[in-house]
């Protein structure tokens, strides 16, 4: 859905580019929890048809959209990062729009997207925690379901140290990826 988004804000069709602006105008301009709260209690008010039944998938479109509007400004940065001179080549090599953005840009935005949609990717991750405001049953809702019954706020620790292993793990995957497409 980023890709799509990224080329719409690129597009010279007017009403394309205004759609994928304000697209990403809204998702990144509003929290991620009134979306979610928006998609869990909003959507049934506005229209029963609208009821979502599963914690999990309101969650997930919660988080989808939002990322895809964070992420559409990343891969809209690195395509716009590839010099004009390989598109301008392959024009000259008679290659059409789609082809160019195939076959040339694409592949060399790649080592410009990783860094930052790591970054995201791990946001994500520790944002995941909100989740348990819809009773979706997540670490830190069981963590504080502990806490509650221990009245010990110590159970926060190791609820902390799983996460941050959690992103340590990622780290180190997006940290490979990022040494493998190195131009050095």
């Amino acid at each position: 859905m980023s890709i799509f988004l990224a080329l719409g804000k690129m597009s010279k069709i007017t009403v394309i580019r205004k759609l994928c602006e304000a697209y990403v105008f809204f998702f990144r301009g509003t929290p991620l929890l009134m979306q979610l709260y928006f998609i869990w209690f909003g959507l049934p008010m506005i229209s029963p048809v609208f009821t979502i039944q599963s914690q999990f998938f309101a969650a997930w479109l919660a988080f989808s959209l939002n990322s895809a509007a964070y992420c559409t400004e990343i891969i809209r940065a690195a395509l716009e990062s590839i010099p004009k001179g390989q598109y301008e080549a392959a024009k000259a090599l008679g290659l059409s729009y789609g082809q160019t953005m195939r076959l040339i840009i694409i592949p060399q935005s790649i080592r410009q997207l990783i860094p930052p949609i790591g970054n995201e990717f791990i946001m994500v991750l520790k944002d995941a925690s909100i989740v348990s405001i819809i009773a979706l049953s997540d670490l830190t809702k069981v963590t504080r379901s502990i806490q509650s019954s221990t009245s010990s706020s110590m159970v926060y620790i190791p609820a902390m140290i799983i996460y941050l292993i959690i992103t340590a793990i990622f780290t180190y995957i997006f940290k490979r990826l990022e040494i493998r497409h190195s131009r050095y």
